[in-house]
C-alpha cells in the first residue's frame, strides 16, 4: 500500500493520484499557474442522456438527478429521482444501467406493482412506508459497501423522507433493488445532503444546513455541513461545518433566505483514495428573494479528510448553467448534482440534471482526469531573478517501495519536456532519482512512465519520497501537467 503522509489523515491507497487542484497533496510550486477546465464547449449544451418514460412509466413526468451513480463489475449503476403524470405519490426511485456512461438501459426489476403491473424499473423499499415502490425520496446517495460482514447491508442509502419530517433516515440492501428501511429511523437532524461516503472506517454524509443551527450560527444561508458514524446507524447528531459562501462576519449576515452566494445540496464525492472531489451548486442569490430568479451552476471543491473542504478556484464554474437548452425558464437558470462522477475509458464524466425540473440527466466530460492543470506561468514584471518553474509534493511512502509514476501530461515535444526527480522528506535529491538521472519525458499521454538512467521503479529508495516536477526544453511553456500517479 502507499501512504500519502498529507497530515489528514495519512491515508493509504492502492495507487496516488496528485492533482495540481490538490494543495494539500501538491502544496508547494513556483513560476505555475493552476488552471481548470470547464466540463462543456462554449455555446452548447450537455447531452441528455437520460430522458423521461413513456405514459403510463413511473418517470414518465419527470426525472431528477439528487441520485447516485456507481461503477460494480464493469458496470454503471444509477438510482434516480422520478415521479409520473397524474401521479400524486410522491418521487419514486428508479435504477437504470449503462456500459459506457452515455447509453442507459431501464431494466425490468419486476418487484413493485405500478399501474397494474410490474413490468417497471422501480426498487423495492419496505418498511414504514405503506407503498414498497414510492419512498417519498428528496434525496437518494448510496454507497457499494463489499467489505460489511453482513451481506444484506452491503448496499447503504441515505435518505431524506416526508414520513420521517425530512430527518435523515437509512435503510439497507443486499443487490441495490430490494431495501428495508432501518427500525429506528430517522438516525440524523433534517438536511438536504448529496455526498455520502466510507473513509477511513468511518461513514460520513454531507448536505446543506440553511437554518444556521450546525456548524454555524450566522444566518439562514446554506452551507455545507457534514455528520459522520461508524455503524451508519449512530451518527453525529452534530455537524462540521465544511464550506460557506455567504458573507463571513463581520461582513453583514441575513436573515432572509435565497438572498446571497450560497452552497446548494453539499457535495456528491468521488474518492479518491489521497483526496476525495466534490461537485456542488453555486447558488447565486437575488435581492428579492425569489426562488424563480436564482440561478445555479456547478461547482468544483476537494477535500483530503471529508470534513473540511475547498474550492481550488473559489466560484469557478466547472459546469456553467447559462448555455443549458429546454430549461424551465419558470425556475432561472439552474443546474443540480448528484453523486456521479466516475473515470469511464478514457473519459471523466459527470452526470447532472436541470434543477428546474424536466430534460432528463446531462452528461459533462473531461478527457480522464484532465479537470485542471499546471502551466508555467510568466509574470510581465519581476523584481529580481526567479527560480526555475517547478512543483513539489508532499511526502509518500510505499510498503514495498517497487511502485512505477506516471504522469498525465499534454503539450510535450522535441523541444519541451518533463523532468520528475525524487527528494527525501527534507527536500534533498535521493541518489540514482536527481533530475540528471531522469529520462526526460517528452511523450504527451494520459499516463506516461516516468524512468532513470538506472531505475524504473522507486524500489532503491527507503522510506519517504517526495515528487519534484520540472518543466524542461527550449519551450517548457507549452507543458500542461494534470496529475501524477504513484501505483
Amino acid at each position: 500500500m502507499i501512504t500519502v503522509k498529507n497530515g489528514v489523515p495519512d491515508p493509504k491507497v492502492k495507487e496516488a493520484v496528485i492533482f495540481p487542484f490538490d494543495n494539500v497533496s501538491f502544496p508547494y510550486s513556483t513560476g505555475l499557474k493552476l488552471t481548470l477546465i470547464q466540463g462543456k464547449t462554449p455555446g452548447t449544451a450537455n447531452p441528455i442522456v437520460l430522458r423521461e418514460g413513456p405514459d403510463g412509466s413511473p418517470d414518465s413526468r419527470q426525472v431528477r438527478f439528487y441520485g447516485t451513480i456507481i461503477p460494480i463489475d464493469g458496470e454503471l449503476r444509477m438510482w434516480y429521482m422520478a415521479s409520473a403524470k397524474d401521479d400524486t405519490a410522491g418521487q419514486r426511485i428508479c435504477y437504470a444501467t449503462s456500459k459506457d456512461g452515455i447509453n442507459w438501459e431501464k431494466p425490468n426489476l419486476g418487484l413493485v406493482e405500478y399501474n397494474g403491473n410490474k413490468n417497471n424499473n422501480l426498487v423495492e423499499m419496505k418498511g414504514k412506508n405503506p407503498d414498497p415502490g414510492n419512498a417519498e425520496t428528496n434525496a437518494l446517495p448510496v454507497l457499494y459497501d463489499p467489505e460489511d460482514p453482513d451481506p444484506t447491508r452491503r448496499f447503504k442509502l441515505g435518505m431524506e423522507a416526508g414520513r420521517y419530517g425530512n430527518n435523515f433516515a437509512v435503510a439497507f440492501s443486499p443487490d441495490g433493488l430490494q431495501w428495508t428501511e432501518y427500525a429506528g429511523n430517522p438516525v440524523a437532524p433534517p438536511m438536504e445532503h448529496t455526498g455520502l461516503i466510507k473513509f477511513n472506517g468511518c461513514y460520513y454524509v454531507n448536505g446543506q444546513d440553511e437554518f444556521g443551527s450546525h456548524g454555524s450560527q450566522y444566518g439562514r444561508s446554506r452551507k455545507l455541513v457534514t455528520f459522520a458514524s461508524y455503524d451508519f446507524i449512530n451518527w453525529t447528531q452534530a455537524s462540521c461545518l465544511g464550506l460557506r459562501r455567504d458573507p463571513i462576519e463581520p461582513n453583514p449576515t441575513y436573515s432572509e433566505w435565497n438572498v446571497q452566494e450560497e452552497v446548494h445540496l453539499g457535495a456528491g464525492l468521488w474518492d479518491r483514495g489521497n483526496v476525495i472531489l466534490g461537485i456542488y451548486d453555486i447558488w447565486h442569490g437575488t435581492p428579492t428573494g425569489d426562488r424563480k430568479d436564482i440561478t445555479m451552476d456547478l461547482g468544483l471543491v476537494v477535500t483530503n479528510d471529508v470534513l473540511h473542504v475547498r474550492e481550488p478556484v473559489p466560484d469557478f464554474k466547472i459546469v456553467p448553467a447559462y448555455e443549458e437548452a429546454e430549461q424551465d425558464k419558470a425556475s432561472g437558470v439552474t443546474l443540480s448534482h448528484g453523486q456521479g462522477m466516475a473515470n469511464v475509458g478514457d473519459k471523466t464524466f459527470v452526470w447532472y440534471e436541470l434543477w428546474g425540473g424536466g430534460a432528463g440527466i446531462r452528461l459533462a466530460t473531461w478527457e480522464r482526469d484532465r479537470i485542471g492543470y499546471f502551466q508555467i506561468f510568466k509574470p510581465d514584471f519581476v523584481l529580481c531573478p526567479l527560480p526555475e518553474p517547478h512543483a513539489i509534493t508532499c511526502p509518500i511512502e510505499t510498503d514495498n517501495n517497487k511502485n512505477e509514476i506516471t504522469v498525465n501530461v499534454d503539450g510535450l515535444s522535441e523541444h519541451c519536456s518533463i523532468i520528475v526527480e525524487l527528494l527525501d522528506e527534507r527536500f534533498q535529491p535521493i541518489p540514482g532519482y536527481s533530475g540528471n538521472d531522469c529520462i526526460p519525458l517528452s511523450k504527451s499521454g494520459l499516463k506516461e512512465t516516468i524512468t532513470w538512467k538506472n531505475h524504473k521503479d522507486t524500489s532503491r529508495i527507503n522510506g519517504a519520497f517526495r515528487m519534484k516536477v520540472n518543466f524542461s526544453g527550449i519551450r517548457p511553456e507549452d507543458a500542461k501537467l494534470y496529475a501524477l500517479y504513484v501505483s
